[in-house]
């Protein structure tokens, strides 16, 4: 551990039991380097499967995750039980696949980080501007990771994803970045171009042999400092060009993250990126600083840190974690196949935020509610696999690594997506069809983008993609009921009582009642219903009976949109 690390006495009694191999051996998680004599190895092998999940594009079976992770079978089953409980993974018949929950995980370090909530409208500003793809990169490392994406539709779009990890040398960002690196970066980075000539450690880029050699980069890294610009000229793949500019932490001078224009060379070659774009990507990287320096004058102690350094943390007050409060209500519940110490260990990384970028001991354990000792074994396997770093001050703070825990694949998620798992629950409970829709801009219909039907005779079918008049339908009157131009006394009496019944109006012997879905901004994004036919139930016993669990599903979806919301939107298709 550095010397920053708090110095308490070794936990000789670990309040959680530590199986599997010895201190001192290899792990896959770590690049290699041996574990610390107090690494908790199941924490180890959870985020190790994680890792699997995510490189995977999200799911993987039961089987595939044994090969890939070399663990038992009884080992991925008790862990991948355990996430599941969590809600990180949904467990599918023999696939695992990652759910959006997953996601506080990563956007525990952006909130951190800060750069998103105070740089991301200037990003998107300059894409609306340009009509090109934007981004913003930190450091990861000898490689660069993307926290922010305002991307074009096109049919020619771009690929990447926030999170996703690329090799320096074949990016723009890059060069700026290894400007700054020591002589000990400079060294690992040319270890790992040899360890991995053809750059298959980053599922993110399409494999491909090094061409040019080291010292090809070394030269572009000391131009970018000299012109405090850098160009990715198709390095990446055939076809794609780039110009990045770095934007300057206000305190040190040092590079906070970079900020590119990305195109492909049927619009722009990389020399016209230079020579017609470059200019408006630095007005708005100063716009960018400007944010920067405000937010440092407006909160000095909240200041964003260099990604290099965790800002000393003075008494900060955090609230128990939604995942902490899971873990005390779950570890009763599931016996032997529940990992405690895996559970207790992913809430360390939610203890971080905006207001806690940087926290010590004493405030992880509080914010956890874990005792010292356990935070403490949970700090030290972070800082191991590189999720966690010790800065000054004895504080911790969160690496960009945290996002490869999941948030590439996840980023990607729609409504339908988030929405689809918890209504096929509702409709395997009720033996009723479930649906969920949105309002046309217009607000004149409905459109179906989720369905689960039931395992019936005799069901209610419609696809998804079927548009309907807003106004006949039970989701439809909820939707048009929350406009503020609502002004028939039905739809007041909706949006009064929070759901719409349809008793046989819009087809014989077809009953249904809808709910609203809010984002995390409380705005009704979409509505969800379940539809029987009339012979099932009364309207009376809908509502006794049906709505209680539709509302509740529709709370289990509204409570992952604000986790997948946080940072991204959310596509409504």
């Amino acid at each position: 551990m550095p010397a920053e690390t708090p110095a308490e006495p070794p936990v000789e009694t670990p309040t959680e039991t530590v199986a599997g191999a010895p201190a001192g051996t290899p792990s896959d998680a770590s690049d290699g380097t041996p574990e610390p004599a107090e690494a908790v190895t199941p924490l180890i092998r959870g985020v190790g499967l994680l890792r699997h999940l995510t490189d995977a594009g999200g799911t993987l079976s039961l089987s595939g995750l044994e090969r890939a992770t070399g663990l038992a079978r009884s080992t991925v089953d008790r862990i991948t039980s355990t996430l599941a409980r969590m809600e990180y993974v949904r467990l599918d018949g023999r696939d695992v696949a990652l759910a959006p929950r997953l996601m506080e995980l990563g956007n525990a370090y952006l909130a951190a980080l800060r750069l998103p909530a105070l740089l991301n409208p200037h990003a998107d500003a300059l894409a609306d501007e340009l009509d090109e793809s934007v981004s913003l990169a930190v450091a990861d490392r000898d490689g660069i990771r993307f926290i922010h994406q305002a991307t074009r539709r096109r049919a020619m779009s771009l690929s990447f994803r926030i999170g996703d990890l690329l090799p320096a040398e074949r990016t723009a960002p890059g060069p700026l970045f290894a400007s700054q690196w020591t002589a000990p970066e400079w060294q690992a980075w040319r270890t790992r171009r040899a360890a991995d000539p053809q750059d298959r450690g980053f599922p993110a880029v399409p494999p491909r042999a090094h061409t040019s050699p080291d010292d090809d980069f070394e030269r572009r890294a000391a131009r970018s400092r000299q012109d405090g610009w850098a160009l990715d000229d198709q390095l990446i793949e055939p076809g794609l060009v780039a110009v990045s500019v770095p934007v300057r932490h206000p305190g040190t001078g040092r590079i906070a993250c970079v900020a590119s224009v990305v195109s492909h060379t049927s619009r722009h070659s990389a020399t016209d990126l230079h020579d017609t774009l470059l200019p408006r990507l630095r007005t708005a990287v100063s716009a960018m600083e400007a944010a920067l320096r405000g937010a440092a004058t407006a909160s000095p102690s909240a200041s964003v840190s260099a990604p290099d350094s965790a800002s000393a943390s003075a008494s900060v007050s955090v609230p128990l974690s939604v995942s902490a409060q899971l873990v005390r209500a779950s570890k009763q519940e599931l016996g032997r196949e529940f990992i405690e110490s895996l559970a207790r260990g992913l809430t360390v990384l939610t203890a971080f935020g905006e207001d806690s970028p940087a926290l010590t001991l004493t405030e992880v354990a509080k914010a956890t509610g874990l005792a010292r000792a356990t935070a403490r074994r949970a700090l030290i396997t972070y800082e191991h696999l590189g999720l966690v770093t010790a800065g000054p001050h004895r504080t911790f703070a969160l690496t960009p690594r945290v996002l490869s825990l999941g948030f590439p694949p996840l980023s990607r998620t729609s409504l339908p997506r988030v929405a689809g798992p918890h209504l096929a629950d509702l409709a395997a409970r009720l033996h009723e069809s479930t649906s969920l829709a949105v309002l046309s801009p217009s607000g004149e219909e409905i459109q179906y983008t989720a369905r689960s039907a039931a395992q019936r005779v005799m069901s209610v079918d419609i696809t998804v993609g079927t548009r309907l008049p807003a106004p006949t339908t039970s989701l439809g009157q909820v939707l048009l009921a929350e406009r503020a131009t609502a002004a028939s006394g039905m739809l007041e009496e909706v949006r009064r009582r929070g759901y719409a019944l349809l008793d046989e109006e819009w087809e014989e012997g077809l009953r249904s009642i809808a709910v609203p879905v809010h984002d995390r901004t409380g705005t009704v994004v979409a509505a969800a219903n379940v539809a029987l036919h009339a012979a099932r139930r009364t309207p009376e016993e809908c509502v006794r009976d049906i709505l209680p669990e539709l509302r509740a599903t529709a709370a289990r979806i509204e409570a992952e949109l604000a986790v997948a919301g946080r940072f991204l939107r959310v596509a409504s298709h």
